[in-house]
């Protein structure tokens, strides 16, 4: 019989026992998980989805864009304030109407998408200062949302009682205003109040105001989702052990709480901001939004809408851009969701 002290190894260097991998049903090991955070394991499901990841680049593609904005202006050498049918500018490209002479809206080696109808400006530049204009007050916006309705909706969701039905009661009334018709009511009275009527009114007051109206109406779906589930995270296991630890509401919100919304509000946050493009775009075609010489992507489709009889083209260059970048938003919160909590994607 072999004792103990036999069987054991005799060499000087010591036993280590190698993990086992055990064969998922994608046929790759478990072991190459162990140790790593959600965080990890999310992003590497991100990266496996191809749908996901170009709509990624292509994103960040509009936000390099609008942030490079004045540089790509000055290497091009145009500026989208410049009226080139004017007597400072190139007369001669435009007929009696104001149009641009050449086909196709002007377009030419110099003027890569052509030139702007009536008032002659580069379109090229016009574009990409729109989408600059458009993505600022889109994160603005977005940013107020998520602010508004994380607070509202936690302490909704945490507190309960009294306060949670207050506070849904308000909720659902703001949700019953009619959106659309609300900004369009809304947006000459508040900008009458701080400016005289005889007055023009600033540019920064009418981006601070479409700003404030667009968060005052756009926090609900933000809200109800975090308070959703902040009602059902207040009887986890953690919260109750916290509360009897004797942690404060606010450490146990801030603590507890706060780390576990990060998927919701994400998720929610890249469904909101193309809404909200397509929301200042559509108020500032109908002319209550931001107004010329600003460049904003409304203003173009407005501009378009006047003139497609004659230069069709003209509603090309924004209309492409402005689809391209919301079907990509939209696909890049798809991917996040399905990436956060891939059992929504079965």
């Amino acid at each position: 019989m072999t004792s103990p002290s036999e069987a054991a190894p005799t060499g000087s260097e010591p036993t280590t026992l190698e993990p086992v991998k055990a064969e998922g049903g994608d046929g790759q090991g478990t072991a190459d998980h162990i140790g790593k955070s959600p965080g990890q394991l999310m992003w590497q499901r991100f990266k496996r989805d191809r749908a996901g990841v170009i709509s990624a680049y292509v994103v960040s593609f509009f936000v390099l864009i609008a942030i490079c904005a004045p540089l790509i202006s000055k290497l091009y050498g145009k500026s989208p304030y410049t009226l080139y049918n004017s007597a400072t500018g190139k007369p001669e490209l435009f007929d009696a109407l104001g149009y641009p002479v050449k086909p196709n809206g002007g377009i030419s080696s110099e003027f890569w998408f052509g030139l702007e109808p009536i008032l002659g400006r580069d379109v090229f530049t016009l574009l990409i200062y729109s989408i600059r204009t458009s993505l600022a007050i889109a994160i603005a916006v977005t940013i107020l949302t998520v602010l508004i309705g994380v607070l509202l909706g936690v302490a909704a969701g945490f507190t309960g009682g009294r306060t949670d039905t207050l506070i849904g009661r308000f909720t659902d009334l703001m949700l019953a205003f009619p959106s659309q018709l609300f900004f369009v009511a809304f947006m000459p009275v508040i900008t009458t109040i701080f400016v005289a009527p005889e007055d023009a009114t600033p540019t920064w007051l009418r981006v601070a105001v479409l700003i404030g109206i667009l968060a005052a109406l756009g926090w609900m779906r933000m809200a109800r989702i975090v308070r959703g589930v902040a009602l059902a995270m207040r009887e986890r296991e953690f919260v109750e052990a916290a509360k009897v630890s004797g942690a404060s509401n606010w450490r146990i919100i801030r603590k507890e709480m706060l780390p576990n919304l990060v998927t919701p509000i994400l998720v929610q946050g890249t469904f909101e901001l193309p809404l909200v493009v397509t929301s200042a775009a559509g108020l500032s075609f109908l002319g209550v939004g931001l107004v010329n010489p600003t460049p904003d992507w409304g203003l173009m489709f407005s501009r378009a809408a006047d003139v497609s009889e004659t230069v069709p083209t003209f509603m090309f260059f924004p209309g492409i851009a402005m689809v391209i970048f919301v079907v990509a938003f939209n696909l890049l919160g798809d991917s996040v969701r399905d990436a956060f909590d891939p059992k929504a994607a079965r």
